[in-house]
């Protein structure tokens, strides 16, 4: 069954850095787009950064030339290199597999904390 489990959030400093690791398994990783996706306390969950399995990628403005979503298809595993990092960065970040088989699966979500 598909899996995707994330690591590497943490609490930072504002202007630090983190980076987000996001495994997959349980279905072929290179044939298929990930996303990386957020939520703040009381807001809903958005966008962060999209990338296809040919390496593509789009992120959201608020976060261009910030973040950087790649990937690393032998190892399954997709990233969110997030520098220049903002109090208002902090959330939730959500792992996404789009599209499988007609449904969406999300990882469990990894805290990122950014505060002086």
């Amino acid at each position: 069954q598909v899996q995707l489990v994330e690591s590497g959030g943490g609490s930072v400093q504002p202007g630090g850095s983190l980076r987000l690791s996001c495994a997959a398994s349980g279905y072929i990783f290179r044939l298929h787009a990930m996303a990386w996706y957020r939520q703040a306390p009381g807001k809903q969950r958005e966008f962060v950064a999209l990338i296809s399995g040919s390496g593509n990628n789009n992120h959201a403005d608020s976060v261009k030339g910030r973040f950087t979503i790649s990937r690393d298809n032998a190892k399954n595993t997709v990233y969110l290199q997030m520098n220049s990092l903002k109090p208002e960065d902090t959330a939730v970040y959500f792992c996404l597999l789009p599209n499988y088989n007609g449904r969406a699966y999300w990882g469990q979500g990894t805290q990122v904390t950014v505060s002086s």
